[in-house]
């Protein structure tokens, strides 16, 4: 018998901790061809879905689907997102939470290219996404080899995935 990942039991954990402290849990997932979402709101093959009791109707997280119906814009759509797609689980309040690497495409075929940047954010529930406002990136500045260092979305030095804080 195949051992079940702790991927999954993680997340419904996290979840229990957000709720309990009053937070807005969000996943950030990667999309592919299983993924059931609203793809214009997808970008990067990533979505940023809020998944709190308040925005999502009828949610079930098993082992190996997470199932729920969402508002985008004002109508309602059935999400399912497959655990090995979820990138991260976050509360958006103070970004705790927890990321998990990226696995390969569950049912195969090839595994899209490992995504860059911060995901784009989506509220799934009946505000709209606008709400949300990010600052124009910084201008970088070259290092002292002449290159410059890339950045991420929100203008930060270094570039790749967005930021979490570790919970121990």
């Amino acid at each position: 018998m195949q051992e079940i990942s702790t991927k999954p039991y993680l997340l419904r954990a996290l979840y229990e901790w957000c709720t309990d402290n009053g937070y807005t849990p969000h996943i950030a997932v990667r999309v592919d061809q299983n993924t059931r979402v609203p793809r214009q709101f997808v970008h990067n093959d990533e979505i940023v879905l809020n998944i709190s009791f308040e925005a999502t109707s009828q949610l079930q997280m098993g082992n190996e689907w997470i199932e729920f119906s969402a508002r985008f814009s004002g109508k309602s759509h059935k999400i399912e997102v497959q655990v090995a797609n979820v990138l991260a689980i976050y509360a958006r309040e103070n970004g705790q939470g927890m990321a998990f690497p990226v696995e390969p495409a569950a049912a195969g075929g090839e595994a899209p290219p490992a995504p860059s940047g911060k995901p784009a954010v989506s509220e799934a529930s009946s505000e709209s996404a606008s709400d949300e406002t990010e600052a124009a990136p910084a201008e970088a500045e070259p290092d002292s080899d002449g290159d410059v260092p890339p950045t991420d979305d929100d203008g930060q030095k270094g570039g790749g995935r967005g930021h979490l804080k570790i919970v121990k």
